[in-house]
C-alpha cells in the first residue's frame, strides 16, 4: 500500500496548486516572504500583496535598505503588522550579520525575527530540499483528522503530538513536493467544508472512517471577547488630515493613525488646542465605528474638526485624502477617512 507521503505526492501532480507566484522560485527570500504573508491570511488575499512587495523589494538587500515606512505602506491592509516589521528586521540581520545570504542551516533560520519552527521547516524543504516538517493551521487540521486527535490543537501537549506525527510522515525524497501537497490538501479539500470523496487519504483517515470529520479539529472553547472603547479626532485642513504615528508596541504598531484622547471631560476642540496648539472649529461629533481584533472589540467614537492652520507643536504629518488608500494606515481608520 502506498504511504501517506506517496499518496499526497501523486495527488498533487494532478490536483495540487501549481500557479502561485512564490512557487516559481526556490529562492529562500521569496519563500520566506510568502510564508510570513500566509500566516493568518488567505492565499487569495496574499497574491497581490506578494507581487507588489517583491516588485518593490526584489532582494534581501533591497528590503534591508528600505525605510520602515515604505515596508509598512506596502503591508497596509494585510493586517498583523508585526509580520512586516519582522521581515524588515530579519533582512537587516541577514545583511548585517550573515553577509546578505539567507542561511541554509535550520538553527540559523530560527534566529531570524519572526521565523518559527514551521516557517523554518517550509523554507528548508522548499529552498534547500531538507527533510523538515511543517505544522501550520492547514497541516494541523489534516493530521488531527487523519489520526483522529480530538483535543484542541492549540494545547501544548496536542501540538507536541502533532509535531511527532508530522516528522514521522516525512518522505526521504521529493520533500518539497510533499510539503506543498500537504499544504494544498489542507487548503483545498481538508478545510472547513471538507470534500472527503476527493481526498487521496480517505481510506486510512480515522476521522473519515469513523464519520467524525465534521467534529475534528475540536474548536477552541469560546470566550466572550471584551469590548474596549476609544475617542479619536479627525483634524482637517482643506483636503488634508493630521496623522500621528502609533507606538511600535500594541495594536497598529508603527502605523499612522488619528489622535486619540481619553479625557472626555474636555471637548475635542479644547483637547486639540492643549496638545497640538491648533485652533479648530467643530464640524461633526460623536460619530461611531468599530473593529474586532483577535482578543477584543474596539468601539471608536470620533469627531471631525477643521484646523485654521497646520502649525502643530508635536510630531505629526498631514496627508491628502487622495493618498489615504495607499498609506500605512490601519484598515478601520482608512474606512473612517474615506467616508468623510
Amino acid at each position: 500500500m502506498k504511504s501517506f507521503a506517496d499518496l499526497l505526492i501523486a495527488w498533487h501532480a494532478k490536483s495540487g496548486r501549481h500557479h502561485l507566484p512564490w512557487q516559481q522560485s526556490k529562492d529562500p527570500y521569496s519563500v520566506w516572504v510568502s510564508e510570513i504573508m500566509l500566516q493568518q491570511t488567505q492565499v487569495t488575499t496574499v497574491i497581490d500583496y506578494y507581487n507588489r512587495f517583491m516588485k518593490k523589494f526584489p532582494t534581501i538587500k533591497a528590503l534591508a535598505n528600505a525605510d520602515e515606512e515604505e515596508v509598512m505602506q506596502l503591508w497596509s491592509g494585510l493586517g498583523y503588522y508585526r509580520r512586516a516589521r519582522f521581515l524588515h528586521e530579519g533582512a537587516q540581520m541577514i545583511v548585517g550579520e550573515m553577509e546578505g545570504n539567507f542561511p541554509s542551516e535550520f538553527d540559523m533560520m530560527m534566529k531570524i525575527p519572526g521565523i518559527g519552527r514551521s516557517t523554518a521547516g517550509a523554507i528548508a524543504a522548499f529552498s534547500f530540499n531538507q527533510k523538515k516538517a511543517i505544522l501550520d493551521g492547514n497541516v494541523k487540521r489534516v493530521l488531527s483528522r487523519y489520526f483522529l486527535i480530538s483535543e484542541w490543537t492549540g494545547l501544548p501537549q496536542t501540538e507536541k503530538k502533532l509535531w511527532n506525527y508530522a516528522e514521522s510522515l516525512l518522505p526521504n525524497k521529493n520533500i518539497d513536493t510533499y510539503t506543498q501537497a500537504l499544504m494544498d490538501l489542507g487548503a483545498t479539500l481538508c478545510n472547513k467544508k471538507p470534500q472527503c470523496n476527493l481526498c487521496p487519504l480517505k481510506k486510512t483517515c480515522l476521522a473519515f472512517q469513523k464519520g467524525k470529520v465534521h467534529l475534528i479539529p475540536t474548536p477552541r472553547a469560546q470566550k466572550k471577547i471584551p469590548t474596549e472603547s476609544t475617542h479619536m479626532i479627525i483634524i482637517k485642513h482643506h483636503d488634508e488630515i493630521l496623522l500621528v504615528k502609533r507606538p511600535q508596541s500594541g495594536i497598529w504598531g508603527g502605523l499612522w493613525s488619528l489622535p486619540q484622547h481619553e479625557n472626555t471631560s474636555i471637548t475635542p476642540k479644547t483637547w486639540i488646542k492643549k496638545h497640538f496648539g491648533l485652533e479648530t472649529s467643530l464640524l461633526k461629533k460623536d460619530l461611531k465605528a468599530s473593529t474586532t481584533f483577535t482578543h477584543f472589540k474596539l468601539d471608536i467614537t470620533y469627531s471631525i474638526l477643521e484646523a485654521k492652520s497646520q502649525r502643530s507643536k508635536i510630531p505629526h504629518t498631514w496627508l491628502s485624502l487622495n493618498h489615504i488608500e495607499g498609506a500605512a494606515i490601519p484598515s478601520i481608520i482608512k474606512k473612517i477617512l474615506l467616508k468623510i
